[in-house]
Protein backbone atom coordinates (compact mmCIF):
# COMPACT_ATOMS: atom_id res chain seq x y z
CA UNK A 1 0.00 0.00 0.00
CA UNK A 2 2.83 2.21 1.12
CA UNK A 3 3.95 1.44 -2.22
CA UNK A 4 1.75 2.30 -4.51
CA UNK A 5 0.92 5.65 -2.68
CA UNK A 6 4.64 6.48 -3.33
CA UNK A 7 3.69 6.01 -6.80
CA UNK A 8 0.60 7.95 -6.82
CA UNK A 9 2.88 11.22 -6.20
CA UNK A 10 4.88 10.06 -9.50
CA UNK A 11 1.86 9.28 -11.53
CA UNK A 12 -0.99 11.09 -10.27
CA UNK A 13 -3.42 9.02 -12.78
CA UNK A 14 -3.57 6.27 -10.24
CA UNK A 15 -5.21 8.52 -7.77
CA UNK A 16 -8.12 7.52 -9.01
CA UNK A 17 -7.71 3.59 -7.80
CA UNK A 18 -7.41 4.70 -4.61
CA UNK A 19 -10.91 6.58 -4.08
CA UNK A 20 -11.98 2.97 -6.27
CA UNK A 21 -10.25 0.95 -3.85
CA UNK A 22 -12.23 3.03 -1.09
CA UNK A 23 -15.34 2.62 -2.61
CA UNK A 24 -14.93 -1.57 -2.74
CA UNK A 25 -14.56 -1.68 1.14
CA UNK A 26 -16.87 0.70 1.70
CA UNK A 27 -19.52 -0.24 4.60
CA UNK A 28 -22.30 -0.47 1.89
CA UNK A 29 -20.27 -2.74 0.05
CA UNK A 30 -18.43 -4.70 2.69
CA UNK A 31 -22.55 -5.34 3.92
CA UNK A 32 -23.28 -6.65 0.79
CA UNK A 33 -20.78 -8.79 0.99
CA UNK A 34 -21.44 -9.79 4.52
CA UNK A 35 -25.04 -10.53 3.22
CA UNK A 36 -23.80 -12.86 0.00
CA UNK A 37 -21.64 -14.57 2.72
CA UNK A 38 -24.29 -14.96 5.16
CA UNK A 39 -26.96 -16.51 2.46
CA UNK A 40 -25.17 -18.63 0.17
CA UNK A 41 -21.49 -19.62 2.06
CA UNK A 42 -22.46 -19.66 5.48
CA UNK A 43 -19.00 -19.57 6.68
CA UNK A 44 -18.13 -17.35 9.84
CA UNK A 45 -14.57 -17.40 8.61
CA UNK A 46 -15.50 -15.81 5.41
CA UNK A 47 -17.26 -13.11 7.03
CA UNK A 48 -14.94 -12.42 9.61
CA UNK A 49 -11.84 -12.02 7.00
CA UNK A 50 -13.61 -9.95 4.74
CA UNK A 51 -14.74 -7.63 7.64
CA UNK A 52 -11.35 -7.42 8.93
CA UNK A 53 -9.67 -6.54 5.29
CA UNK A 54 -12.23 -3.97 4.43
CA UNK A 55 -11.26 -2.27 7.60
CA UNK A 56 -7.81 -2.43 7.21
CA UNK A 57 -7.45 -1.24 3.77
CA UNK A 58 -10.10 1.57 4.64
CA UNK A 59 -7.90 2.67 7.60
CA UNK A 60 -4.40 2.42 5.79
CA UNK A 61 -5.90 4.74 3.07
CA UNK A 62 -6.90 7.36 5.77
CA UNK A 63 -3.56 6.93 7.12
CA UNK A 64 -1.95 7.46 3.97
CA UNK A 65 -4.23 9.49 1.72
CA UNK A 66 -3.36 13.21 4.03
CA UNK A 67 0.92 13.02 2.94
CA UNK A 68 -0.27 11.72 -0.83
CA UNK A 69 -2.35 15.15 -0.77
CA UNK A 70 0.08 17.31 0.67
CA UNK A 71 2.38 16.27 -1.43
CA UNK A 72 1.16 16.69 -4.90
CA UNK A 73 -1.65 19.61 -3.83
CA UNK A 74 -4.60 20.39 -5.98
CA UNK A 75 -3.50 18.73 -9.20
CA UNK A 76 -5.47 18.42 -12.50
CA UNK A 77 -6.16 15.03 -11.41
CA UNK A 78 -6.79 15.06 -8.43
CA UNK A 79 -9.36 17.80 -9.09
CA UNK A 80 -10.67 15.98 -12.02
CA UNK A 81 -11.28 12.82 -9.26
CA UNK A 82 -12.92 15.62 -7.15
CA UNK A 83 -15.37 16.53 -9.85
CA UNK A 84 -16.92 13.35 -9.86
CA UNK A 85 -15.98 11.25 -7.27
CA UNK A 86 -16.83 7.72 -6.92
CA UNK A 87 -20.16 6.73 -5.39
CA UNK A 88 -19.13 5.44 -1.66
CA UNK A 89 -16.10 7.26 -1.57
CA UNK A 90 -17.81 10.13 0.26
CA UNK A 91 -16.05 10.02 3.62
CA UNK A 92 -12.50 9.99 1.57
CA UNK A 93 -13.71 12.67 -0.33
CA UNK A 94 -14.13 14.95 3.08
CA UNK A 95 -10.85 13.84 4.22
CA UNK A 96 -8.92 15.24 1.34
CA UNK A 97 -10.81 18.64 1.06
CA UNK A 98 -9.94 18.95 4.97
CA UNK A 99 -6.08 18.15 3.95
CA UNK A 100 -6.46 20.67 0.96
CA UNK A 101 -7.42 23.44 3.23
CA UNK A 102 -5.67 22.80 6.20
CA UNK A 103 -3.62 25.82 7.15
CA UNK A 104 -3.53 27.32 3.63
CA UNK A 105 -5.36 29.20 1.08
CA UNK A 106 -7.34 26.57 -1.49
CA UNK A 107 -6.37 28.13 -5.38
CA UNK A 108 -10.00 29.20 -7.48
CA UNK A 109 -9.62 26.20 -9.32
CA UNK A 110 -10.50 23.72 -6.19
CA UNK A 111 -12.86 26.33 -4.76
CA UNK A 112 -14.78 26.36 -8.24
CA UNK A 113 -14.49 22.96 -8.63
CA UNK A 114 -16.13 22.02 -5.26
CA UNK A 115 -19.05 24.52 -5.77
CA UNK A 116 -19.84 22.94 -9.05
CA UNK A 117 -19.49 19.32 -7.40
CA UNK A 118 -22.71 20.57 -4.84
CA UNK A 119 -24.54 22.07 -6.54
CA UNK A 120 -24.84 19.26 -9.41
CA UNK A 121 -23.60 16.23 -8.14
CA UNK A 122 -23.34 15.93 -4.09
CA UNK A 123 -25.76 18.16 -2.49
CA UNK A 124 -23.97 17.63 0.72
CA UNK A 125 -23.40 20.91 2.32
CA UNK A 126 -20.61 18.99 4.54
CA UNK A 127 -18.52 19.19 1.01
CA UNK A 128 -18.65 23.02 1.55
CA UNK A 129 -17.66 23.08 5.45
CA UNK A 130 -13.81 23.16 4.75
CA UNK A 131 -13.98 26.18 2.06
CA UNK A 132 -16.42 28.42 4.83
CA UNK A 133 -13.57 30.83 5.83
CA UNK A 134 -12.70 31.65 2.21
CA UNK A 135 -16.72 31.95 1.11
CA UNK A 136 -18.16 35.65 0.40
CA UNK A 137 -20.59 36.19 3.20
CA UNK A 138 -23.78 36.13 0.82
CA UNK A 139 -22.67 33.00 -0.07
CA UNK A 140 -22.02 31.53 3.62
CA UNK A 141 -25.78 32.88 4.22
CA UNK A 142 -27.39 30.77 1.00
CA UNK A 143 -26.29 27.56 2.69
CA UNK A 144 -26.84 28.82 6.21
CA UNK A 145 -29.86 26.70 7.23
CA UNK A 146 -28.51 23.98 5.27
CA UNK A 147 -25.39 24.18 7.62
CA UNK A 148 -27.93 24.09 10.80
CA UNK A 149 -29.50 21.13 9.38
CA UNK A 150 -26.30 19.25 10.08
CA UNK A 151 -26.30 17.06 13.41
CA UNK A 152 -24.82 18.76 16.14
CA UNK A 153 -21.04 17.56 15.95
CA UNK A 154 -20.98 18.76 12.05
CA UNK A 155 -22.74 22.07 12.77
CA UNK A 156 -19.87 22.74 15.79
CA UNK A 157 -17.50 22.45 13.23
CA UNK A 158 -19.05 24.24 10.19
CA UNK A 159 -19.88 27.28 12.97
CA UNK A 160 -15.78 27.65 14.17
CA UNK A 161 -15.14 27.55 10.40
CA UNK A 162 -17.04 30.09 9.79
CA UNK A 163 -15.73 32.30 12.70
CA UNK A 164 -12.42 31.93 11.47
CA UNK A 165 -12.61 33.14 7.90
CA UNK A 166 -10.32 35.81 6.18
CA UNK A 167 -11.07 39.71 7.48
CA UNK A 168 -12.95 39.92 4.36
CA UNK A 169 -15.12 37.19 4.70
CA UNK A 170 -15.72 36.42 8.76
CA UNK A 171 -18.49 36.51 10.36
CA UNK A 172 -18.35 38.14 13.71
CA UNK A 173 -20.59 36.37 16.67
CA UNK A 174 -23.45 38.78 16.48
CA UNK A 175 -23.73 37.89 12.85
CA UNK A 176 -23.73 34.57 13.18
CA UNK A 177 -26.06 34.76 15.97
CA UNK A 178 -28.56 36.97 14.22
CA UNK A 179 -27.78 34.68 11.00
CA UNK A 180 -29.22 31.91 12.92
CA UNK A 181 -32.43 33.85 13.91
CA UNK A 182 -32.71 34.94 10.09
CA UNK A 183 -33.85 30.59 9.67
CA UNK A 184 -37.75 30.39 8.97
CA UNK A 185 -38.12 26.77 9.88
CA UNK A 186 -41.02 26.89 7.26
CA UNK A 187 -39.90 28.93 4.45
CA UNK A 188 -36.54 27.07 4.76
CA UNK A 189 -37.59 23.59 5.44
CA UNK A 190 -35.30 23.09 8.86
CA UNK A 191 -37.17 21.87 11.68
CA UNK A 192 -37.55 23.93 14.50
CA UNK A 193 -35.31 21.77 17.08
CA UNK A 194 -32.31 22.48 14.42
CA UNK A 195 -33.19 26.21 15.05
CA UNK A 196 -32.79 25.67 18.95
CA UNK A 197 -30.08 23.26 19.13
CA UNK A 198 -28.11 25.71 16.76
CA UNK A 199 -28.70 28.73 19.31
CA UNK A 200 -27.72 25.99 22.28
CA UNK A 201 -24.49 25.72 20.26
CA UNK A 202 -23.61 29.39 20.57
CA UNK A 203 -24.62 29.98 24.02
CA UNK A 204 -22.49 26.87 24.74
CA UNK A 205 -19.29 29.11 23.86
CA UNK A 206 -19.23 31.98 26.15
CA UNK A 207 -15.59 32.61 25.78
CA UNK A 208 -16.95 33.99 21.90
CA UNK A 209 -20.88 34.59 22.30
CA UNK A 210 -20.31 36.65 25.31
CA UNK A 211 -22.37 39.03 26.95
CA UNK A 212 -21.77 42.12 24.85
CA UNK A 213 -22.17 40.40 22.05
CA UNK A 214 -25.59 39.18 23.24
CA UNK A 215 -26.59 42.84 23.80
CA UNK A 216 -25.69 43.69 20.28
CA UNK A 217 -27.63 40.80 19.02
CA UNK A 218 -30.80 41.55 21.00
CA UNK A 219 -30.28 45.45 20.23
CA UNK A 220 -30.81 44.43 16.77
CA UNK A 221 -33.28 41.72 16.28
CA UNK A 222 -35.91 43.75 18.54
CA UNK A 223 -35.73 45.79 15.52
CA UNK A 224 -36.91 43.63 13.18
CA UNK A 225 -40.05 43.16 11.76
CA UNK A 226 -41.48 40.79 11.97
CA UNK A 227 -39.65 39.91 15.29
CA UNK A 228 -37.91 36.52 14.91
CA UNK A 229 -39.46 33.41 15.96
CA UNK A 230 -37.02 32.53 18.67
CA UNK A 231 -36.51 36.00 19.69
CA UNK A 232 -37.89 35.79 23.43
CA UNK A 233 -36.42 32.02 23.70
CA UNK A 234 -33.19 34.10 22.95
CA UNK A 235 -34.02 36.42 25.56
CA UNK A 236 -34.69 34.17 28.74
CA UNK A 237 -31.34 32.34 27.85
CA UNK A 238 -29.65 35.64 27.92
CA UNK A 239 -31.05 36.58 31.36
CA UNK A 240 -29.83 33.21 32.14
CA UNK A 241 -26.34 33.35 31.06
CA UNK A 242 -26.04 37.03 32.12
CA UNK A 243 -27.56 37.86 34.79
CA UNK A 244 -25.80 41.36 34.99
CA UNK A 245 -28.04 41.76 31.53
CA UNK A 246 -30.79 42.22 33.78
CA UNK A 247 -31.14 46.37 33.35
CA UNK A 248 -30.95 45.78 29.06
CA UNK A 249 -33.20 43.15 29.52
CA UNK A 250 -35.78 45.45 30.59
CA UNK A 251 -34.98 48.32 28.37
CA UNK A 252 -35.58 45.26 25.43
CA UNK A 253 -39.16 44.71 27.10
CA UNK A 254 -40.35 48.15 27.11
CA UNK A 255 -39.44 48.61 23.41
CA UNK A 256 -41.46 45.29 22.93
CA UNK A 257 -44.47 46.89 24.50
CA UNK A 258 -43.93 49.78 21.94
CA UNK A 259 -44.05 47.10 19.33
CA UNK A 260 -46.94 45.90 20.45
CA UNK A 261 -45.90 42.74 20.71
CA UNK A 262 -48.98 40.95 22.21
CA UNK A 263 -49.80 40.89 18.18
CA UNK A 264 -47.39 38.17 18.07
CA UNK A 265 -49.32 35.17 20.15
CA UNK A 266 -46.15 33.08 20.58
CA UNK A 267 -43.59 36.10 21.20
CA UNK A 268 -46.39 37.46 23.63
CA UNK A 269 -46.83 33.80 25.82
CA UNK A 270 -42.92 33.85 25.91
CA UNK A 271 -42.86 37.69 27.31
CA UNK A 272 -45.20 36.98 29.70
CA UNK A 273 -42.74 34.00 30.75
CA UNK A 274 -39.82 36.35 30.66
CA UNK A 275 -41.98 38.95 33.18
CA UNK A 276 -42.81 36.25 35.72
CA UNK A 277 -39.03 34.98 35.77
CA UNK A 278 -37.85 38.87 35.78
CA UNK A 279 -39.90 39.57 38.63
CA UNK A 280 -40.14 42.35 41.07
CA UNK A 281 -37.68 44.14 37.76
CA UNK A 282 -40.53 43.77 34.96
CA UNK A 283 -43.53 45.26 36.63
CA UNK A 284 -42.33 48.66 35.95
CA UNK A 285 -42.56 47.24 32.37
CA UNK A 286 -45.71 45.90 33.49
CA UNK A 287 -47.39 48.85 33.78
CA UNK A 288 -46.70 50.52 30.53
CA UNK A 289 -49.25 47.97 29.16
CA UNK A 290 -52.21 49.41 27.69
CA UNK A 291 -55.14 48.37 30.56
CA UNK A 292 -56.49 45.34 27.95
CA UNK A 293 -53.76 43.84 27.65
CA UNK A 294 -52.12 44.18 31.15
CA UNK A 295 -55.69 42.38 31.88
CA UNK A 296 -54.59 39.49 29.69
CA UNK A 297 -51.30 39.49 30.90
CA UNK A 298 -52.74 39.18 34.82
CA UNK A 299 -55.35 36.36 33.51
CA UNK A 300 -52.65 34.50 32.13
CA UNK A 301 -49.95 34.94 34.69
CA UNK A 302 -52.09 34.85 37.68
CA UNK A 303 -48.99 34.68 40.15
CA UNK A 304 -47.97 38.28 38.84
CA UNK A 305 -50.77 40.10 40.06
CA UNK A 306 -50.56 39.66 43.70
CA UNK A 307 -47.18 41.33 43.69
CA UNK A 308 -47.90 43.43 40.62
CA UNK A 309 -50.69 44.92 43.00
CA UNK A 310 -48.83 45.28 45.59
CA UNK A 311 -46.06 46.88 44.00
CA UNK A 312 -48.34 49.12 42.19
CA UNK A 313 -50.54 50.41 45.86
CA UNK A 314 -47.23 52.16 46.93
CA UNK A 315 -48.43 56.29 47.01
CA UNK A 316 -45.40 57.27 44.79
CA UNK A 317 -45.93 54.74 41.93
CA UNK A 318 -49.84 54.47 42.71
CA UNK A 319 -49.82 58.64 41.68
CA UNK A 320 -48.22 58.19 38.31
CA UNK A 321 -50.69 55.52 37.02
CA UNK A 322 -54.01 56.17 34.75
CA UNK A 323 -57.21 54.99 36.55
CA UNK A 324 -58.18 52.52 34.10
CA UNK A 325 -54.26 50.43 34.79
CA UNK A 326 -55.46 51.05 38.57
CA UNK A 327 -58.89 49.44 37.91
CA UNK A 328 -57.33 46.56 36.26
CA UNK A 329 -55.34 45.59 39.31
CA UNK A 330 -58.57 46.41 41.42
CA UNK A 331 -56.86 49.41 43.43
CA UNK A 332 -59.51 51.39 42.30
CA UNK A 333 -62.99 51.89 40.84
CA UNK A 334 -64.32 52.30 37.71
CA UNK A 335 -65.70 55.65 37.91
CA UNK A 336 -67.94 55.23 34.90
CA UNK A 337 -69.42 51.68 36.43
CA UNK A 338 -69.90 54.18 39.66
CA UNK A 339 -71.22 57.07 38.15
CA UNK A 340 -73.90 54.75 36.07
CA UNK A 341 -74.78 52.92 39.13
CA UNK A 342 -75.38 56.21 41.21
CA UNK A 343 -77.21 57.66 38.01
CA UNK A 344 -79.37 54.84 37.85
CA UNK A 345 -80.42 54.60 41.30
CA UNK A 346 -81.26 58.59 41.86
CA UNK A 347 -83.66 57.64 38.16
CA UNK A 348 -85.07 55.24 40.44
CA UNK A 349 -85.60 57.15 43.28
CA UNK A 350 -87.01 59.94 41.73
CA UNK A 351 -89.61 57.54 39.66
CA UNK A 352 -90.53 56.40 43.19
CA UNK A 353 -91.13 59.88 44.29
CA UNK A 354 -93.13 60.94 40.58
CA UNK A 355 -95.37 57.30 41.78
CA UNK A 356 -95.91 58.77 45.18
CA UNK A 357 -97.21 62.20 43.72
CA UNK A 358 -98.84 60.94 41.50
CA UNK A 359 -100.53 58.62 43.90
CA UNK A 360 -101.14 61.81 46.36
CA UNK A 361 -103.14 63.86 43.60
CA UNK A 362 -105.40 61.23 42.77
CA UNK A 363 -106.10 60.35 46.72
CA UNK A 364 -107.10 64.32 46.93
CA UNK A 365 -109.13 64.10 43.19
CA UNK A 366 -110.79 61.81 45.55
CA UNK A 367 -111.71 63.07 48.74
CA UNK A 368 -112.79 66.62 46.80
CA UNK A 369 -115.12 64.33 44.57
CA UNK A 370 -116.73 62.76 47.68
Amino acid sequence: MSLYFALCTKKHSLLLQIFVIYKSSSKAVKQVWLIYAIMYLNCDVFIAAMSLISSVVVQAIHRHIPILVRTIGSSSKLLEIISDPPNGSEDLLMQVLQTLTNGTVPPPELLSTVKKLYDSKLKDVEIIIPFLPFLPKDEVLLIFPHLMNLCSDKFQVALSRILQGSPQSSFSPTEVLIAVHGVDPDRDGIPLKKVTDACNACFEQRHIFTQQVLAKVLNQLVEQTPLPLLFMRTVLQAIGAFPALMDFVMEILSRLVSKQIWKYPKLWVGFLKCALLTKPQSFGVLLQLPPPQLENALNRTTALKAPLVAHASQPNIKSSLPRSVLVVLGIATDSQASSQAQSSQAQTGDTGNSDKEVQTDKAKESSSAS
